[in-house]
């Protein structure tokens, strides 16, 4: 086995590794990356958008409209 291999045999643990919740836990600094990570994403997710867009590719954001259904005529 090579030089370079033998530094990168856990890199496959590494890389397959993905958020638990003892990671809140953890003392390593993969679990606390993954921890505050999950932490960001999480509050993100949660408080959402004021004014939603779509990102265009062009550099043109879309707005969303906000506004309801209309409800059939009974």
């Amino acid at each position: 086995m090579s030089e370079k291999n033998k530094n990168n045999v856990n890199t496959n643990d590494l890389a397959g590794r993905v958020y638990d919740v003892k990671d809140y836990k953890g003392e390593d600094t993969l679990s606390s990356g993954l921890a505050t990570s999950h932490e960001q994403v999480s509050d993100a997710y949660m408080e959402g958008e004021i004014q939603p867009v779509i990102d265009d590719v062009d550099g043109k954001d879309i707005k969303i409209e906000r506004k309801g259904f209309d409800k059939e005529a009974e």
